[in-house]
């Protein structure tokens, strides 16, 4: 099985979550007992590789649907952020806010990055997979996005 940050895995139990969603809801990983729960974390709303993703997510979240997997969207930004995010961009997909951080440190996608020479802390584009009885199956880590939501989509459907 592939190591993962902060000692997940596949065949992990992914780690619980409780956290504020966009439109005034919340969303905990109990929430999704039963089906599949696709959690993708990314840097920030409404930047072109964060939009690119969200947006491909959203064009096949009836296929996820009906596959029977649900798909939230995890990042630091703030509720009103997600809500604009959503709005400009028409999406479809549940968008959920860790200011905080402890959902990102848990998941161990919160890591050194580099720009230009420049250290600093961010969120890795990362998604887990994770099945109805609260295991995580698939992890994928420094996500590119073009290709991504096609490889999670066969991903779930090969969980049945």
């Amino acid at each position: 099985m592939p190591r993962a940050a902060a000692g997940l895995a596949e065949g992990s139990k992914a780690p619980v979550f409780d956290l504020p969603a966009d439109g005034g809801g919340r969303a905990r990983l109990k929430d999704f007992a039963g089906k599949s729960l696709v959690l993708y974390f990314y840097p920030k709303d409404d930047t072109s590789g964060c939009t690119k993703e969200a947006i491909d997510f959203t064009g096949a979240e009836k296929k996820f649907a009906k596959a029977g997997a649900a798909v939230a969207g995890v990042s630091r930004d703030s509720i009103a952020a997600h809500d604009r995010f959503k709005a400009k961009h028409a999406l479809k997909v549940a968008l959920l806010s860790d200011e905080d951080g402890k959902t990102v440190e848990a998941y161990g996608v919160w890591v050194e990055k580099s720009m230009y020479g420049r250290k600093y802390m961010g969120i890795e584009r990362a998604t887990f997979l994770i099945d109805g009885s609260g295991v995580i199956r698939k992890i994928w880590r420094k996500v590119k996005v073009p290709g991504h939501v096609e490889a999670v989509l066969a991903a779930v459907k090969a969980l049945g």
